[in-house]
């Protein structure tokens, strides 16, 4: 329970269902135009179909080791035996250095030209295990069942030269000489004709690695994961937590937190806070699928799964604190990573009525969604043939050992000492259960005051929220927990591809300020005119037939409608009408549109016409403070000399 990671865990689909006739693939670490890919049956050639692919030129040469057609040969008479999934993969330490592996593993230092042999055959070569692959009605006959071949394949991150090897019929060997001399170091539990699915190098020590491995074949469904500390001599069987009958294929390190360890399974993900001596559950929201691969990229685990296409779980940087002393906290604060400051992707979409589709084809994106009812009230959109978006903000991760008594809030605050967002368990649904939980802030400060007599219809209007954009800088996130505060801070930085100055931006986040402000200033207004509208109005339904007091009132009010008609429409009937007149806050609505439309200095014009609107606002409430101290002041004198009763029945 120390160890325990419990609450809410999202994944998101990014990609599509697809199928292609391919194996595995590698990207050049110098440059990524230049892709390797395995196409077993998809080209000429046979014997392990190996293609460079330069996507800035578009061009694919065809660089095999062995270029022989193999088509209705016995495997056995095969010169090297490749699988369909054989392994790609560059040096870590070197972007000239290519290896691949079939049944022996191989180098090339120039792009596939040449290939050297660094290894004699590291697979058990059982004859019986190579026969032709089919039935009396069909022979494969050599072109992509082979077996007795290698299957996983590493060079280790700490030292070159350290390169281990793992066959499809149950050997694991290491050479610690560039592939001079190789050692047979398979765990003694793992039995002959085993596939050793994965072979997964510690980012952090040297001498240790981690063995994923299968036997689902032989009728065979138990998880099998091994760790080394000593480069093989030992072995460690680490499957606690993992069900009897949940089939392994793929292990990996978190590179940001030694022992923290993820395994993909017939079922699912599992994670380890222990390197390897417990396990749990990380599905969450993932279907039940099986996950052949996992990669740590940038603080996000990436899950490629068979038939259910990738899938991301955002942010795990919160695993990489987890440590006893956490969970034995009563809560917990954990850093938020530092986050991209982006602008908003044109095309986005606008809300909708939940259930109906949307479709992006005029906006020259092809996708098609619909809007999903949440239990919680809220709306989700669901991809029908897209990926889904991450979380577009920072995102605050914590942690409660137990339900507290009291309110949890979180609030961000910038360097300025300003409050940027705040959260609370009481009116803003902030999770206040035990476990880990998440709040995402998306960037922005507070919009502006809301109009007042009721707020517009945001499906129907076509208005933009005036919410100023955050500046680059850095923040600090408090979560207070009965009573007592947790505070981290992090950075928010500036999009990579821009050019535009830290000076720049804070001047257009300024500008967007003040114009914020001026648009709650003349909301209050606006509300301030409707509430005076409203007691007059009521006072003269009380002296009906006071011809004095009905004359005041009626001057009074067609002043305060003056000034309501020009501040701004009346939205209390809960719509905007986008062809109604636009008055002095619609105005002021549009113009933050136009101030962040990009990354750059407001221009001259915003700032003229943000002085023209405010000036005509001011004159506004001028007349409004008129009619308040000259019109409203005589009109309650009249009411005070006729003594007219407070209550009237």
């Amino acid at each position: 329970p120390s160890r325990s990671y419990r609450g809410a865990i999202h994944w998101v689909d990014v990609h599509p269902v697809g199928s292609s006739e391919s194996g595995h693939i590698a990207v050049k670490p110098d440059d990524p135009n230049i892709i390797y890919s395995g196409a077993v049956g998809s080209a000429p050639g046979g014997g392990g179909i190996l293609l460079r692919y330069d996507h800035g030129t578009g061009q694919v040469r065809m660089v095999t080791v062995w270029p022989e057609n193999y088509t209705g040969v016995d495997p056995k008479a095969m010169k090297y035996r490749f699988s369909w999934t054989f392994p790609i993969a560059f040096s870590p330490h070197d972007p000239n250095v290519l290896y691949v592996a079939g049944n022996i593993a191989f180098r090339s230092t120039d792009e596939g030209t040449t290939w050297e042999a660094i290894s004699p055959d590291l697979t058990r070569n059982d004859p019986g295990k190579q026969e032709i692959s089919g039935g009396p009605i069909t022979k494969d006959g050599g072109s992509a069942e082979v077996y007795c071949t290698i299957y996983a394949f590493a060079e280790s991150p700490h030292e070159p030269g350290v390169l281990w090897a793992g066959s499809d019929d149950g050997l694991v060997h290491v050479s610690r000489d560039a592939g001079k001399n190789w050692q047979d170091v398979t765990p003694p539990e793992i039995e002959p004709f085993t596939m050793v699915h994965t072979i997964e190098l510690s980012p952090h020590a040297p001498a240790t690695a981690y063995v994923a491995a299968t036997r689902y074949k032989h009728d065979d469904s138990r998880p099998m994961l091994y760790k080394t500390n000593d480069y093989g001599a030992t072995w460690q069987k680490i499957t606690n937590g993992i069900p009897d009958d949940d089939v392994t294929r793929v292990v990996r390190e978190d590179p940001g937190r030694r022992g923290l360890l993820y395994a993909g399974t017939e079922t699912g993900v599992y994670v380890s806070l222990d390197d390897g001596e417990s396990w749990q559950s990380m599905r969450g929201d993932l279907p039940v699928v099986p996950v052949y691969d996992l990669k740590v990229k940038d603080g996000d685990l990436v899950a490629g799964t068979h038939g259910r296409s990738f899938w991301i779980m955002d942010d795990v940087s919160p695993l990489q604190q987890v440590a006893d002393d956490v969970a034995q906290a009563a809560a917990h604060l954990m850093r938020p990573r530092d986050t991209y400051r982006l602008l908003p992707q044109s095309g986005h979409l606008p809300a909708r009525a939940p259930g109906t589709n949307y479709y992006l084809g005029m906006l020259g994106s092809g996708a098609a969604s619909y809007e999903r009812q949440m239990p919680d009230g809220t709306t989700r959109r669901v991809w029908l043939d897209a990926g889904q978006n991450p979380a577009d903000g920072v995102v605050m991760s914590y942690y409660l050992r137990a339900e507290p008594e009291g309110e949890v809030t979180l609030r961000v605050v910038d360097s300025a000492g300003r409050e940027a967002a705040s959260f609370s368990s009481k009116d803003d649904g902030l999770r206040a259960k035990a476990g880990m939980s998440r709040s995402v802030w998306n960037m922005h400060y507070p919009d502006a005051e809301p109009m007042p007599g009721g707020e517009p219809d945001r499906k129907k209007s076509t208005l933009p929220q005036t919410a100023p954009l955050a500046p680059p800088g850095t923040y600090r996130v408090e979560l207070t927990v009965d009573g007592e505060t947790h505070t981290q801070s992090f950075d928010l930085l500036k999009d990579p591809r821009s050019s535009v100055t830290q000076e720049e931006l804070e001047e257009q986040f300024e500008l967007l300020v003040r114009v914020r402000d001026k648009l709650s200033e003349t909301r209050r207004a606006v509300g301030q005119a409707r509430r005076l509208h409203e007691q007059v109005e009521e006072w003269e339904r009380r002296v009906e037939g006071e011809s004095k007091v009905s004359e005041a009132a009626k001057a009074i009010k067609e002043k305060l409608s003056a000034i309501n008609q020009d501040l701004a429409q009346d939205t209390r009937q809960g719509k905007i009408s986008s062809m109604a007149l636009a008055r002095l806050n619609e105005k002021l609505v549009e113009l933050p549109a136009v101030v962040s439309s990009t990354d750059a200095r407001p221009t001259r014009a915003c700032y003229d016409v943000f002085e023209d609107l405010s000036a005509r606002v001011d004159a506004q409430l001028d007349r409004l403070r008129e009619v308040i101290d000259t019109d409203i002041r005589s009109f309650a004198e009249m009411l005070r000399e006729i003594e007219i009763p407070l209550v009237v029945p």
